[in-house]
């Protein structure tokens, strides 16, 4: 049955991205192994307690001017990814300790409680919780 393995989220250094993802938020290190014939990192994270067959979330380094233009702006300034959490309190008060920059706060909406960050590049996330 198709499903999605990957979404690729266009970086521009793997290093600084993962002091990011896994430093500031928490994500779990899957892979990180360099491939020689591309001179690459295959490089995946994926939320911490996401089971192991989730879709990770593959940081993949801008290789050309072209790709390098898109960097913090994947979704034309929309929330681009939505980072679910079972306590939205914790994670708002961990996140917000940690320095990231909400650009809109905590609002209740019909499906749950929500506000909007943004990653170290300028893409916006929204972290929902029940």
């Amino acid at each position: 049955m198709p499903h999605l393995a990957h979404i690729a989220l266009i970086v521009r250094d793997y290093d600084e991205a993962l002091a990011f993802y896994v430093g500031t938020l928490g994500f779990t290190l899957v892979e990180d192994s360099y491939v020689p014939e591309q001179d690459k990192r295959w490089v995946t994270i994926r939320p911490r307690g996401a089971p192991a067959d989730a879709t990770t979330i593959l940081l993949a380094r801008a290789a050309t001017p072209e790709q390098a233009r898109f960097i913090g702006d994947q979704a034309g300034g929309r929330v681009f990814l939505f980072l679910a959490t079972d306590d939205f309190d914790r994670d708002f008060a961990a996140y917000t300790a940690a320095g990231v920059r909400f650009v809109r706060p905590p609002a209740v909406q019909p499906y749950g409680k929500v506000a909007v960050f943004e990653d170290l590049y300028g893409n916006r996330w929204d972290l929902i919780g029940p």
